[in-house]
C-alpha cells in the first residue's frame, strides 16, 4: 500500500481591531504555521540530501557538524507576517531557547504575549490566560520516519523541487511544493543558514491561505544550560 506523506496544515486569521491572531481547534497540530515551520526545521537534514550537487553537499555537511556542535541555544525571534486580510504586515516579537530536536521553548511578547512549549509529544499554546494542549508527538515522529530514513530520497524529490543558492554571507534553500499532499497548503518553504558557522538565519513559510510568515532568528548563546522547567508542559491525565 502505498503510503502518504505527512501533511503540512496550519491556519492563522486575525481578530478584528486588534490584529492578534487565534489558532482554530479544528485546525490544531500540525495546522500553523509555527509548527510547520519547527517541522521544517526537523527534517532539513533530509532535504539537503535530496541533491547532490557540490553546493549542497557542502552545505550538508556543514550543518551536520553543526547539529553535532550546538546541541541547545537560546535568541530572539522577530516573525513578520503579511496577508491580504491584515492592512500592514504584523510583526511578533520573543524570546526561544531549544534543545536538541524535542524540546523547544518560545515566549511572543509584542504585540501580545503568547506563551509556546514543546516537550517530546506535547505543545502547549497559551495566549489570553487559556492554554491549548496539543499531543503531537506522532506527527513529529510521521515526519522525521517520511523524510529522514532510506526512502527519504525517493520521497522528497517526489513531493519537493529544492534548490540552493550561496551568496556572500549566507545559504538558501527553497522547497516548492510538487505533490497536491504539500501544495494544497503550501506554496514554498525558504530556509537560510549563516555562512560560517551554518545556524539558522531565518525561515519562511508561504501558505496558500495567502499568509505569509517569516522568522528572522538571532541566535545569542550556543549550549546554554537551559533550566528542565523551562520545557514544562502541561499533559492530560
Amino acid at each position: 500500500m502505498t503510503r502518504r506523506a505527512p501533511r503540512c496544515r496550519y491556519e492563522t486569521q486575525p481578530l478584528s481591531g486588534r490584529g492578534h491572531f487565534v489558532f482554530y481547534k479544528r485546525e490544531m497540530i500540525p495546522r500553523f504555521g509555527l509548527l510547520c515551520a519547527l517541522l521544517a526545521l526537523l527534517i532539513f537534514p533530509g532535504l539537503l540530501a535530496a541533491q547532490s550537487d557540490d553546493l549542497v553537499s557542502r552545505i550538508w555537511e556543514g550543518v551536520q557538524q553543526a547539529q553535532k556542535k550546538y546541541t541547545s541555544s537560546c535568541g530572539s525571534i522577530t516573525e513578520t507576517r503579511t496577508s491580504s486580510l491584515l492592512v500592514k504586515p504584523l510583526v511578533l516579537r520573543g524570546k526561544f531557547c531549544s534543545e536538541g530536536t524535542t524540546r523547544f521553548s518560545l515566549d511572543y511578547f509584542e504585540p501580545s504575549s503568547m506563551r509556546i512549549r514543546f516537550n517530546q509529544n506535547y505543545l502547549n499554546v497559551t495566549n489570553g490566560g487559556k492554554t491549548e494542549v496539543m499531543e503531537i508527538g506522532k506527527s513529529v515522529r510521521r515526519a522525521q520516519s517520511y523524510f529522514g530514513r532510506d526512502t527519504s530520497l525517493g520521497n522528497l524529490r517526489k513531493n519537493f523541487t529544492i534548490t540552493a543558492q550561496e551568496g556572500s554571507r549566507d545559504y538558501q534553500m527553497k522547497l516548492v511544493p510538487r505533490t497536491d499532499t504539500f501544495r494544497r497548503r503550501l506554496n514554498y518553504l525558504v530556509v537560510r543558514l549563516d555562512k560560517q558557522n551554518f545556524t539558522l538565519q531565518s525561515l519562511e513559510v508561504d501558505g496558500r491561505s495567502g499568509v505569509n510568515s517569516v522568522f528572522a532568528i538571532d541566535v545569542s548563546s550556543v549550549n546554554p544550560r537551559i533550566p528542565p522547567d523551562m520545557f514544562e508542559v502541561y499533559k492530560p491525565k
